[in-house]
């Protein structure tokens, strides 16, 4: 096809740098907006910069004459090429083979080898580019401009050679502009991946989704900051600030500013409004004794960041008929190595109470009871707690459409110094969640099956 120019995404590209990056990217994105909404199939930002960079910026074998010209890339390719032929010749003489122009030529590349040396120099320049996406893809790298203008200088040059080529085409003003980069669009953007590194590379992106959840967090990340790019922030308190007045804002360091007093702002008033409804938890000598873990938050009062519930239904049991059982998937309150918690029912005469224990759970069958819950199989299959007998799903749809369905606090989650402390509810703090839970209900009924769906009315 004439004109048709071979990208570097078409011949090679450092996997493994890009894959390592990107599964690095996981473990150490804590705080970045995309951990907000952790979308299903979001592309590490990583690989998107990568595949992205690679699909603009041409192959050097396209190039190559163009880097041949170039004295000092000629001379590095020759001597990639006598390297190579010395290292043939001597392949050749430990093989008893004993001819062929390498070993007659002793690895001097002379002109019968040019195709040779095209090879040559246009590997070189390819290792070049690789070492350019190796620096681009590691997330220390992800606002380093050094970085990524070196990256936008690859893509202008490509995109300036593939204007170069297409000067007679009848629309080249139109669609060849040198001095504007082609803009992209991703019509199915998700998570934002694409479109945010393509704008990171100095394209101008366009996305669309038909999940407003999609739209919404795409507007966030691509469409809001670059309108605010280079301003002050708003906030009353920086702009009072000396220390801020006379800064120099670049990118969206102005919005980020505004981002993070106003959060504050929100925070504060939802803790002036809500914070009666999470009183602090004060690590007792008695609580330390039950639990050593806790020792480091002895006489402290921590935060509580949420409440972990668990629907119940009266026990089928004729026997315990009178008792409220939890219905739970699971009983693990953390799955992370080193650092595994898990829910346990104790059963005390007629009743029970949840205990939180840290640690992985002990063999089986106990891990496999802390991992499944009371869960029994697949759909709303459940064990009683106290009997062990069998809740079929029939059973707990008739409760909720009968409004027996209750809740039961099962675990309280706290800030800790590094990370969450899980605490086994007292009846105070129930008492305490449960004067939060709202009087409304929805109005209307729910159709037994919604058409094309699987919703069961449950009350």
């Amino acid at each position: 096809m004439a004109g048709f120019r071979r990208k570097l995404i078409e011949v090679a590209l450092p996997l493994d740098a890009v894959n390592a990056a990107s599964a690095r990217e996981k473990s150490i994105r804590h705080g970045h907006p995309s951990t907000l909404h952790l979308w299903w199939a979001r592309r590490p930002l990583a690989a998107a910069r990568a595949v992205i960079f690679a699909q603009m910026v041409d192959d050097p074998s396209e190039y190559v004459d163009v880097l041949l010209s170039d004295p000092k890339k000629r001379s590095a390719a020759r001597r990639a090429v006598r390297k190579q032929a010395g290292g043939a010749a001597s392949a050749d003489r430990t093989g008893a083979a004993g001819s062929g122009s390498a070993a007659a030529g002793g690895g001097t590349a002379g002109p019968e080898d040019w195709a040779a040396l095209r090879e040559a120099a246009a590997e070189i320049e390819r290792e070049r580019l690789f070492e350019i996406i190796r620096a681009l893809v590691k997330w220390e790298n992800t606002t380093n401009e050094e970085v990524l203008e070196r990256a936008r200088r690859e893509i202008w040059q490509s995109w300036r050679r593939a204007c170069a080529v297409h000067a007679d085409h009848p629309r080249a003003v139109e669609l060849f502009d040198r001095h504007r980069l082609p803009a992209f669009h991703d019509p199915f953007a998700g998570g934002g991946s694409l479109p945010l590194e393509a704008q990171r590379l100095g394209l101008e992106a366009h996305a669309s989704d038909l999940n407003p959840v999609a739209v919404l967090i795409n507007k966030a990340m691509i469409e809001v900051p670059p309108r605010f790019a280079g301003r002050p922030p708003v906030h009353p308190e920086a702009r009072a600030e000396a220390t801020l007045v006379e800064k120099t804002w670049r990118g969206a360091q102005g919005l980020a500013e505004d981002v993070r007093r106003y959060g504050r702002w929100m925070r504060d008033e939802a803790e002036r409004r809500i914070g009666h409804l999470y009183p602090k938890v004060e690590v007792t000598p008695a609580l330390v004794r039950e639990r050593p873990d806790l020792e480091p938050y002895a006489g402290r009062k921590l935060t509580v960041i949420a409440w972990l519930w668990a629907r119940t239904v009266k026990s089928p049991n004729p026997a315990f008929a009178d008792v409220e059982v939890p219905l739970a998937s699971t009983f693990m309150l953390s799955t992370k190595k080193g650092k595994e918690a898990y829910v346990e029912p104790v059963v005390a005469g007629r009743g029970y109470r949840f205990a939180v224990t840290v640690g992985a759970p002990p063999a089986p069958p106990d891990a496999e009871a802390a991992k499944a819950g009371t869960k029994l199989a697949r759909g709303a299959n459940f064990r009683c707690v106290m009997s062990g007998t069998p809740i079929a799903g029939d059973y707990i749809k008739a409760e909720g459409q009968a409004k027996r369905m209750g809740a039961r606090l099962m675990a309280v989650v706290a800030e800790g110094d590094r990370g969450r402390v899980y605490l086994a509810p007292t009846a105070e703090q129930e008492e305490r969640a449960r004067s939060a839970v709202p009087e409304w209900r929805p109005e209307g009924d729910v159709p037994a099956r919604l058409t094309g769906g699987t919703c069961v009315p449950y009350g």
